[in-house]
């Protein structure tokens, strides 16, 4: 069985930074994104590695991997949320006490999903593929970020839906900041391989397909022992959002993924969009997509809000899924089972 942490208002949000930190002339975001955390009711608590970066990462691996175990272990704290992304997460891994970690949400994605995809399949407890901490700093929230506090409150054996945006953001504008921190400015279309609707469940996983796929081979990345522990042989669903790789990087990630047995009992693939899909020789991701569906014989929707291209909905690894898109519409209804 899973294990769904849940989320009550007023609790205290740990920030810890397992992967880069955020350097000095950027502590603004942090201070401005804790001032409206606690506007809303929330108390927050900012580890160390959340004030330094060096060389690419916020701390020594085992420095980070303490902090890490301290706050999720440490019962004053109740929701973990990562600054932001960064580079070398995985060198913690081996320093994480899993068997110590207790059930409350991480949140976050980019190089923090390599840790979220982890801890379910090491634990059974569920994570929350998200948004990340300095995204949440605005006046206001567009509504399919904002959904990320409505899914880590929903109950154990409770259902929450959320639906695709109306809109994306193309571009980043630093010097002309919005009330809600994006600039959502270009129509969102979900779509399919066979250009028609689709409707696919299963148990979700996933996460930025940069890193996670470094977890093949690993302890930390036994899919089929998770399978036969936590979720009784369902199949998997499973989402990706590619943050820099090329088509044809994408294209040996999945192979892998294939070869290494990922994708038995794969019920179908959610892609998020990227601005890192370049066609290579002519070769699209969409060439890719395609290739995949039949390949594997499932349902493969893509650009979906997930990822760095925001917004993007909040997707529960380990949570059962039900995942329809109809005229470019999309809607997620997950179940905490």
């Amino acid at each position: 069985m899973i294990t769904y942490p849940h989320l009550k208002k007023g609790v205290t949000i740990g920030v810890t930074a397992p992967s880069s930190g955020v350097p000095s002339e950027l502590h603004y975001l942090v201070r401005e994104a804790s001032e409206r955390f606690e506007l809303q009711g929330y108390r927050v608590h900012c580890g160390e590695t959340a004030w330094t970066q060096d060389k690419a990462k916020s701390a020594t691996a085992k420095v980070r991997a303490e902090e890490f175990n301290r706050m999720i272990t440490d019962d004053a704290v109740h929701l973990l949320i990562p600054p932001w992304g960064g580079e070398l997460l995985i060198e913690t891994l081996e320093y994480i006490d899993f068997e110590s970690i207790q059930p409350k949400w991480i949140l976050g994605y980019s190089d923090v999903s390599l840790l979220l995809l982890a801890v379910t399949l090491q634990t059974g407890i569920a994570t929350a593929h998200g948004t990340n901490l300095v995204d949440l700093r605005g006046e206001k929230t567009d509504p399919t970020t904002a959904m990320w506090e409505q899914v880590l409150a929903t109950k154990a054996g409770g259902e929450v839906i959320q639906y695709s945006s109306e809109k994306y953001q193309k571009e980043w504008d630093f010097e002309n900041p919005t009330p809600h921190i994006f600039h959502l400015d270009e129509q969102t279309a979900w779509k399919t391989t066979n250009g028609e609707s689709a409707d696919v469940g299963g148990r979700l996983l996933g996460g930025c397909i940069d890193v996670i796929h470094h977890l093949i081979g690993t302890p930390y990345g036994d899919v089929a022992t998770f399978r036969r522990r936590f979720v009784e042989e369902e199949p998997i669903l499973w989402f990706f959002e590619n943050c820099e790789m090329s088509t044809t990087d994408l294209r040996r990630c999945l192979v892998q993924m294939k070869l290494a047995g990922w994708f038995e009992q794969c019920s179908g693939i959610l892609f998020g969009r990227s601005d890192a899909n370049k066609p290579v020789e002519g070769y699209t991701a969409e060439d890719l997509y395609q290739e995949l569906a039949v390949e594997l014989g499932v349902p493969v929707i893509y650009d979906i809000d997930c990822g760095h291209v925001p917004p993007q909905v909040t997707l529960v690894n380990g949570a059962y899924a039900q995942v329809t898109v109809d005229k470019g519409k999309g809607k997620v209804v997950q179940q905490f089972c």
